[in-house]
């Protein structure tokens, strides 16, 4: 499987911004629907991902934009990696487990989270409108 280029990338702002949106929701829906354990550290990640891909579908170019989106991305950074700390921090004092149900672990999906943010800011400030030649 080839790895895709930023370029090849840069063509599918609107597939990326919705896909965000489509992952904010459904984890929103696990959470309402008593699927997972209510946890305010996933709800503010859970929620700048979905602002993220809602930022992305609008001018992704604009100052306000990307100053807005830096902002929120910097918090569900800082939250996720705060949560993820937490996690380290029972591996190393021998008090971690995976659990039964280790795919919903706050460990692992706080670094999937951190790394969405990331992505999904460092794409907000790499896109440019691609030129009519291309």
């Amino acid at each position: 499987m080839k790895i895709p280029s930023l370029e090849q990338l840069m063509k599918y702002r609107i597939h990326i911004a919705i896909l965000a949106i489509l992952i904010s929701v459904v984890a929103w829906a696990t959470e309402l629907a008593d699927l997972v354990y209510v946890c305010p550290f996933c709800r503010a990640q859970r929620t700048v991902i979905g602002l993220l891909g809602l930022f992305l579908l609008m001018n992704p170019q604009h100052w306000l934009n990307r100053w807005i989106a830096s902002t929120f991305a910097i918090f569900g950074f800082v939250v996720g990696a705060t949560q993820h700390f937490r996690g380290w921090a029972k591996i190393m004092s021998g008090k971690f487990e995976w659990g039964d149900q280790w795919y919903i672990n706050s460990w692992l999906l706080s670094g999937f989270a951190i790394f969405m943010i990331t992505a999904l800011i460092l794409y907000l400030w790499a896109w440019r409108p691609q030129s009519d030649a291309e």
